[in-house]
């Protein structure tokens, strides 16, 4: 039987675009889809008809729709147009444009005056402007821009070859070619930019690595029933959509008969990268890889032994293409459990040492981000700690130069550097710990001064502010400043609120001017942590249409209102992410870099939840 949370099914997915076709003639070529997406019942609400989302436009006259449909009836319930604004790019779109510029005539003879006469070596990358950077001759028109790399052979790594100087502009909606942008030459330098074994020069595997083998005898410790995980006290729901990728609903602890309620729904909901590089080469490259694309178009398939090892379990994933044809990605969920070093130890001289292993529940999906890796990673801990990690691999983006290196980057080969660039990754943290009345409470370390209650200076105090209305806030690890989700209806043993900390970790400065027009679109950026109440629209916090936006439409309009937060249903907005100054040794392909945050039980328990766990053999 359907859950009201389950996925969108591919049998949905071509009832929405039956319903779109009958009702208002969405269909191929003259209509694109840019996401279909199950319309979660309101929290608080008993569950009712199934209903779906469809953001859709016209690519004759460019305007965008958002239908709302009841499946259960089969009926468009709403149709608003939202002239102005650009949906998502998509899948579909980037490989007919890299097809289409590929053959085009005026691409092939820009090619052949830099000696490149065989343009099926060639790959056309395809991004989204933002509404500053559009030319002004193009403005009302569904833009893209192009890269264009070259592969030294078939198979090769084209983002090792950049075709520097060489920028197409193209008409999404007619794939027309509305300009050919020929700059500067710098040269095709002599890299080593190859990772497959097959293209290394002289390539040799170490022979020293023996077998790991990671097994479980008497199988797993969970179960899946559809899309509900149970691991020893944890219980929650996987999801999955076109934007987000992996969403994790309803988490929450089995405490003796009652089911103890922590997280309504977590998610990515944003993604901003961008290049701090001011050149032409990079002036327009800032993606907003999860509003402009969507990460769960960009998920891969996961492979036994490579991506994860041990016993797994694999969830499928059902998307869609532009015509609303369901399309299957294979093993997009990977979930199964890790050894994780120890959970907590302790040596007495008279009864030994009692020690217990710890072991972690893994739910993970993968991201292929045109030439990044995202590697997603939720963990659930027994002693009832969440813990959500991102690694980041893949190759960066690179650029040849004449002279002296540009002072924005860090030389990686012959005559290349790779830009300094910013991995900014939103979390959408729906806490409900021990129910939806939650207080954030900002906590901090002080030193008090040194004086007769302190001679040696030695004190520490925790210093706790409840946050009352709904804004922005600021990482200060020089007070250790961190954030609790407490409930301040319900006590535990020691007569404490309940609650859950967030632990900020991996947060990054934006280092931008108040005036830049990046903060205009990504006002989120200006904090690391943004609290607000839940409001079941205000989902995306730069915007639902962030392709060729100018100005924010998200958190910073949201939070001019100023609505209280205390005793409420509260929505918690962390920003992390990746300050990436290259290293040589990130390149050809970078190994990966890992960052995380947690949300740890801060009095949620009266003890130790995890002293129940058996000794380790």
């Amino acid at each position: 039987m359907t859950h009201p949370l389950d996925p969108l099914s591919a049998d949905e997915f071509r009832q929405v675009a039956a319903l779109l076709r009958r009702e208002k003639g969405v269909e191929r070529p003259g209509w694109r889809i840019a996401g279909i997406e199950l319309r979660e019942p309101v929290k608080g609400a008993a569950p009712g008809h199934r209903e779906a989302r469809a953001v859709v436009w016209d690519t004759a006259g460019g305007t965008a729709h958002v239908a709302l449909l009841d499946l259960t009836t089969d009926a468009l319930t709403d149709w608003e147009a939202r002239p102005g604004q650009q949906p998502n790019a998509t899948v579909d779109e980037w490989h007919e444009c890299d097809e289409a510029m590929r053959a085009h005539p005026d691409v092939v003879a820009a090619l052949a005056e830099r000696g490149i006469t065989d343009p099926s070596l060639t790959l056309i990358d395809v991004w989204t402007y933002g509404g500053h950077r559009i030319p002004d001759a193009h403005r009302g028109r569904r833009l893209g821009w192009c890269d264009v790399w070259l592969r030294a052979a078939p198979g090769a790594n084209p983002y090792a070859h950049p075709v520097a100087g060489l920028k197409l502009v193209v008409d999404l909606n007619t794939m027309e070619l509305l300009e050919v942008q020929d700059t500067a030459r710098p040269g095709f330098p002599e890299v080593q930019g190859e990772y497959d074994p097959a293209h290394v020069p002289g390539y040799a595997a170490r022979t020293d690595r023996r077998p790991l083998e990671i097994t479980q005898p008497e199988g797993v410790s969970f179960t899946l029933d559809g899309h509900a995980l149970s691991w020893q006290s944890w219980r929650l729901r996987i999801g999955f959509t076109h934007r987000e990728g992996l969403v994790l609903h309803e988490v929450g602890w089995q405490d003796g008969d009652e089911l103890r309620p922590i997280a309504h729904r977590l998610s990515f909901a944003e993604m901003v990268v961008p290049y701090r590089d001011p050149t032409p080469q990079h002036a327009d490259r800032t993606a907003f890889d999860i509003g402009e694309w969507g990460l769960g178009f960009m998920t891969t398939s996961l492979e036994l032994g490579c991506d994860c090892l041990g016993e797994i379990r694999y969830l499928d994933a059902v998307l869609h293409d532009t015509a609303g044809e369901p399309v299957e990605i294979p093993h997009a969920i990977c979930l199964h459990e890790e050894d994780n070093g120890i959970l907590w130890k302790h040596v007495d001289g008279q009864a030994g040492a009692q020690v217990r292993r710890m072991r972690r529940m893994v739910v993970s999906t993968h991201v292929t981000v045109a030439n990044y890796e995202y590697l997603v990673y939720w963990r659930l801990y027994e002693d009832g700690s969440i813990e959500c990690e991102v690694r980041a691999t893949g190759i960066m983006v690179t650029t040849p130069f004449t002279g002296e290196a540009p002072p924005y980057g860090v030389v990686v080969d012959r005559d290349t550097y790779a830009p300094i660039h910013q991995h900014f990754i939103v979390a959408r943290l729906d806490m409900d710990v021990d129910g939806p009345t939650n207080t954030v409470v900002q906590t901090q370390t002080e030193a008090p001064p040194m004086g007769p209650d302190n001679p040696d200076g030695l004190a520490l105090v925790q210093r706790s502010t409840p946050v009352t209305v709904e804004g922005g806030l600021d990482v200060d690890w020089a007070s250790q400043r961190a954030w609790k989700i407490t409930n301040p209806r319900r006590r535990n043993a020691h007569g404490a609120p309940t609650a859950y900390k967030l632990v900020p970790g991996a947060a990054i400065p934006p280092m931008l001017d108040p005036a830049a027009p990046l903060l205009r679109r990504a006002g989120v950026l200006a904090h690391q942590l943004w609290v607000t109440p839940y409001a079941p629209d205000e989902r995306w916090p730069s915007g639902e249409f962030v392709n060729q936006s100018e100005v924010d439409e998200g958190l910073p309009v949201w939070t001019a209102a100023g609505r209280p937060v205390t005793e409420a249903d509260v929505v918690l907005w962390y920003v992390f992410g990746i300050h990436h100054v290259p290293r040589v040794e990130d390149w050809p392909v970078m190994p990966a870099d890992t960052v995380s945050f947690w949300l740890k039980p801060t009095g949620f328990f009266d003890a130790n939840p995890a002293l129940d766990v058996a000794p380790s053999h």
